[in-house]
């Protein structure tokens, strides 16, 4: 595996393409048949109440805002439907931390979806969320995932990540989740045999050190625990984020490119990495299947949190398809656990 030090020569080294080729030789290693996947899922953030207050969020409202809401369940399953109908496989729900929805609530939601689309695949509540859960609920992380599991529950999304590094997170997002209980979700949900994703939102000020830190906690526990299906980088987007005004310089592709390629190069026991379309647009997104990525992620049906913050960026199924085959590689549809299940 390559060493910490290599790691941060290569963010040193200025030569991008010589970058990219090195992760590029390490996907052909992992997927050799040449092909690069794809979602059809729908993002459905069910409150935007949340009690954190993260200075790169635009999209939380205080409890009791006007602007806030919390949807019916009614409402969630006729975006479902909605999903379905249009080819969907799967469903990525996450939420602000309400500070009174009890785990009942959630349990009661999860049923009903699995009731009326028993092959949904519920990809839901990242690591923040789940702690918020279980503590309202005065439960154990491990009961409280359990119980989410019991109730539909089939795999757990890497948000709530950011940078995990301690005085990053103080600095961006004080009331959220430490280190410490982001890693313990994620490795009490492989535990119970559940798998789940891990995330990187950087450039929001962090040192290259930083960055590393990340890269370490997430490959230990994937050494341990062999539970993550694939690591999903992006950047911070700064409009009409807090942060947005201290943080001096957006990310540039290039930024995005080696960081995505270095991942791709230290994170060698995650089978996938997935390039973004949402926050770096579809020509970057593209070029990123030549630095290490073998995904270009969903085309989106609904997504409501890094728009907020200022991503602009749209999909359709043939524009991703399209981007797949003139990067050189054959597309196909996945489902959430990354099992390619339709060649197009």
């Amino acid at each position: 595996m390559m060493t910490r030090q290599e790691a941060l020569d290569l963010f040193r080294d200025p030569d991008l393409t010589g970058i990219g080729m090195a992760a590029d030789q390490v996907r052909r290693r992992l997927h050799p048949e040449g092909v690069v996947t794809y979602i059809i899922d729908r993002n459905i953030n069910y409150t935007n109440f949340c009690t954190e207050y993260c200075t790169f969020c635009a999209f939380y409202r205080p409890v009791g805002h006007q602007e806030g809401y919390i949807l019916s369940i009614e409402a969630i399953l006729d975006k479902i439907q909605e999903t379905v109908d249009l080819g969907g496989t799967g469903v990525l729900m996450q939420g602000g931390l309400h500070p009174d929805l009890p785990l009942e609530w959630y349990e009661e939601m999860l049923r009903a979806i699995k009731r009326r689309f028993p092959k949904i695949h519920l990809h839901c509540f990242s690591a923040p969320e789940v702690a918020n859960i279980a503590e309202v609920s005065r439960l154990t992380l491990r009961d409280a995932i359990s119980r989410l599991r019991d109730a539909g529950l089939d795999s757990i999304p890497g948000g709530g990540a950011e940078i995990l590094d301690d005085d990053v997170r103080r600095r961006i997002s004080r009331l959220k989740c430490s280190t410490a209980e982001w890693v313990a979700v994620h490795r009490t949900a492989h535990e119970l045999g559940m798998r789940t994703t891990a995330t990187m939102m950087f450039a929001c000020g962090e040192t290259i050190e930083q960055r590393l830190n990340h890269f370490d906690v997430i490959r230990q526990i994937q050494e341990d625990t062999g539970g993550f299906t694939a690591f999903i980088p992006w950047t911070f987007q700064p409009e009409n984020t807090s942060l947005g005004r201290t943080v001096k310089e957006e990310a540039t592709a290039s930024d995005y490119l080696k960081t995505l390629a270095i991942s791709r190069l230290y994170l060698e026991n995650i089978p996938n990495v997935q390039s973004s379309w949402v926050t770096q647009g579809l020509k970057t997104c593209q070029i990123g299947l030549r630095f290490g990525a073998n995904d270009v992620g969903s085309i989106m049906i609904e997504e409501n949190v890094v728009s907020a913050a200022g991503a602009r960026h749209h999909a359709t199924e043939e524009e991703l398809r399209r981007i797949i085959r003139n990067a050189g590689f054959v597309p196909k549809q996945r489902d959430t656990l990354y099992r390619a299940f339709f060649l197009n």
